[in-house]
């Protein structure tokens, strides 16, 4: 996956998440949020920022959101996100549209009638992960498809893991190239990524990922610390 440009709009704690986790995997981000209490230039130095409503078609217009290959929609509301959806594909021809799902309850007007290309709901993805229902099992219920590419990967950490007990960043760290973490299951439910939290045995780290780095992705997962070569010889 090259680089990429992508706007997101939401700088709250979700979008600035995911913001941080792009940036850092050097794709061109910019964040589009009207709260001047969410933009934090000096928190987020690679990526840019427009204080703006992202529901606005001139506040677009003037972001190039044309030029854009990805659009984020990750505010807290949901009829913000579909309304920047929709301008997104309709306005600007925007390629991938991703929306975040806050209530599930209005998981159904998240489709292409909207202009959305993959609609995430977190609730909806607990459920998929503890029940092990794939998409392909219930495609009658409007579950879209993940990005064209672009695949679903997660998996659990168990004790021998390198990555447990150590902060969420020393795995983002060591990623392949064309994988990012897009969320943590644990005992409080489903988060978003953040470097220093720290990650518990048990957790589930869900990632989307390109074809090709699946293998390498699950090699890197199910390594293990070995003990026994990494303690003195005596």
């Amino acid at each position: 996956m090259g680089e990429m440009r992508i706007a997101i709009a939401g700088a709250g704690s979700v979008g600035r998440s995911i913001a941080t986790e792009l940036a850092g995997n050097g794709h061109d981000v910019l964040l589009i949020d009207r709260d001047t209490r969410a933009i934090g230039v000096d928190d987020l130095p690679q990526v840019e920022w427009l204080l703006a409503d992202a529901c606005e078609l001139a506040t677009l217009e003037d972001a190039r959101l044309g030029d854009f290959d990805v659009v984020i929609a990750a505010s807290s509301d949901d009829k913000v996100n579909l309304v920047v959806s929709l301008l997104a594909k309709t306005e600007f021809a925007v390629d991938q549209v991703i929306a975040r799902i806050n209530d599930p309850a209005n998981e159904w007007l998240f489709d292409d009638s909207w202009g959305v290309d993959l609609a995430v709901s977190p609730p909806r993805l607990i459920a998929d992960l503890v029940e092990g229902v794939s998409e392909e099992d219930h495609p009658e219920e409007g579950t879209l498809p993940p990005l064209p590419g672009a695949e679903i990967a997660e998996s659990v950490l168990h004790a021998a893991s390198p990555f447990a007990d150590r902060p969420e960043r020393d795995l983002t760290a060591e990623l392949p190239e064309g994988v990012a973490l897009v969320a943590v299951l644990g005992p409080g439910g489903v988060r978003p990524p953040a470097p220093e939290r720290t990650l518990s045995v048990g957790n589930t780290v869900v990632f989307l990922a390109e074809p090709d780095a699946l293998g390498p992705l699950e090699e890197l997962l199910e390594r293990v610390e070995d003990s026994e070569e990494s303690a003195p010889e005596g």
